[in-house]
């Protein structure tokens, strides 16, 4: 039977305090309802159907391949899913119905929920969960059989009603023709003069229809996000499951607790990740590195057996065995081949470092390509800016360049050629050859001495 999806996104998420809808927040990386529409897709459905209304087109430009209803009044999560009707007027099958502020749910849940609903033949399915604290939650009701006659709102409840520990937490499956005619049935007439779904369970408990509920194994997997600090748990939820998927697959990771890896990321076995990592984006990293501490990386390939301390490295490709850091940033657009050495305090740019050379510390590369066996002296600078374009600098395999050298591009430093420390070399420098470009040095005896005099500065 087919199966379609509605995710309401329409509420503006007061709680949150933000310019932005509640559902566009990050969790890891990405916004929730991106989370929520990656478990959805696993289930194969037909249809997804998201309901839009709080600034909607946000939404709709931050999620693709699904189909948009704006709900332009905001009355409710029963007038949410009424909106929809005329879309999937051509659907026959079930209908689920979640919310985009439910990043945790695992594709496993809803899958039994949808199960459960079909083997049931129910009207509707509810997904319930005990909670230690339900405060916040609607509180489901049931008969002495244990059939569920009811879901009512906390801002509606009694105080007896309210010690009740299972709640919804809004994901349904429903029988489509059963749940628009129930729709058609329901009224505000409650505290928030809204038209609640959860009416619903009424009007088909009314009309003899079966209601059944099916409960998450995992209490937490259900929560809903409405303000930053919900969000900010269920950031930590989801880095937990992250780095315990990598631990178990062979990564060393110290201190989970204080490590950061984005979900696509992948990391070989025997890799040890030390504290204050941060791993972004569809970062990919080989066997047997040493990442961290407090280093971040950003979209980047890195191979085997590297070192990378206390540094920031943004779309860019590390080669095995490589050493980057402390403290070097490189930039997007950089390659670092083979067992090539970068380290403090160098910021490397859209260039190229060729294999076991190194560009040890206090140096700007930037625009350039660097062969194999390369020696960059410290202080280095490549000139690659003129204030209008960028310029290159070539320097071929086995040159050695001298502490404090300016390479004004666009030039060459030719095939185990040399450049004299503190020089400034604006033109092309032939292989083999060295390059010194300084003044002639000239001692003044005594001048110091006459000007501490001339101030009035003692000797002593």
């Amino acid at each position: 039977m087919s199966l379609a999806v509605i995710i309401l996104a329409a509420g503006e998420g007061t709680r949150m305090k933000s310019s932005y809808p509640k559902v566009l927040h990050n969790i890891c990386e990405k916004p929730m309802i991106h989370h929520v529409l990656e478990t959805v897709n696993k289930l194969g459905p037909e249809r997804i159907v998201a309901v839009v209304g709080y600034k909607a087109e946000m939404v709709v430009k931050a999620i693709e391949g699904v189909e948009f209803v704006v709900q332009k009044e905001q009355l409710g999560t029963g007038h949410a899913v009424s909106v929809v009707e005329g879309v999937l007027d051509s659907f026959n099958g079930d209908i689920m119905v979640l919310s985009g502020d439910t990043p945790l749910l695992k594709a496993q849940t809803l899958s039994n929920l949808l199960d459960i609903h079909r083997t049931t033949d129910a009207a509707s399915t509810l997904l319930t969960a005990k909670m230690d604290d339900p405060t916040g939650y609607g509180r489901i009701i049931r008969a002495p059989s244990g059939v569920v006659t009811a879901i009512i709102e906390e801002k509606d409840a009694t105080n007896e009603q309210k010690l009740i520990n299972e709640v919804n937490t809004g994901t349904y499956c429903f029988d489509k023709k059963k749940l628009f005619d129930s729709l058609k049935q329901i009224d505000p007439n409650n505290k928030q003069k809204e038209y609640y779904l959860t009416d619903v369970i009424k009007v088909l408990n009314g009309s003899n229809e079966k209601v059944v509920a099916a409960s998450a194994n995992d209490p937490m997997e259900t929560i809903g996000i409405n303000n930053r600090v919900q969000l900010a748990e269920a950031e930590k939820i989801l880095r937990r499951e992250i780095n315990k998927k990598l631990m178990l697959e062979g990564v060393t990771i110290i201190d989970p607790d204080t490590t950061f890896i984005s979900a696509e990321a992948k990391i070989g076995k025997d890799t040890i990740i030390y504290p204050m990592t941060f791993i972004s984006g569809n970062t990919k990293i080989g066997e047997s590195c040493l990442i961290g501490p407090l280093s971040r990386l950003i979209n980047c390939r890195i191979g085997s057996f590297v070192t990378i301390d206390s540094a920031v490295v943004r779309e860019s490709t590390v080669e095995d065995y490589a050493e980057l850091g402390p403290f070097c940033h490189i930039r997007p657009g950089t390659l670092i081949r083979k067992g090539a050495k970068v380290g403090g305090f160098v910021e490397i740019k859209k260039s190229e470092v060729g294999q076991n050379s190194k560009v040890p510390h206090l140096s700007y590369i930037g625009d350039t390509y660097i062969g194999d066996y390369v020696n960059i002296g410290a202080g280095t600078i490549t000139c690659n800016y003129d204030s209008v374009s960028k310029h290159k600098t070539v320097i071929e395999d086995g040159a050695f360049i001298g502490s404090d050298t300016m390479l004004v591009a666009p030039v060459k430093i030719g095939r185990g050629a040399f450049t004299g420390a503190g020089s400034v070399i604006s033109k092309d420098v032939p292989e083999d050859s060295l390059a010194v470009e300084r003044t002639e040095q000239v001692i003044v005896d005594n001048w110091a001495k006459k000007r501490r005099r001339k101030k009035g500065i003692s000797e002593g």
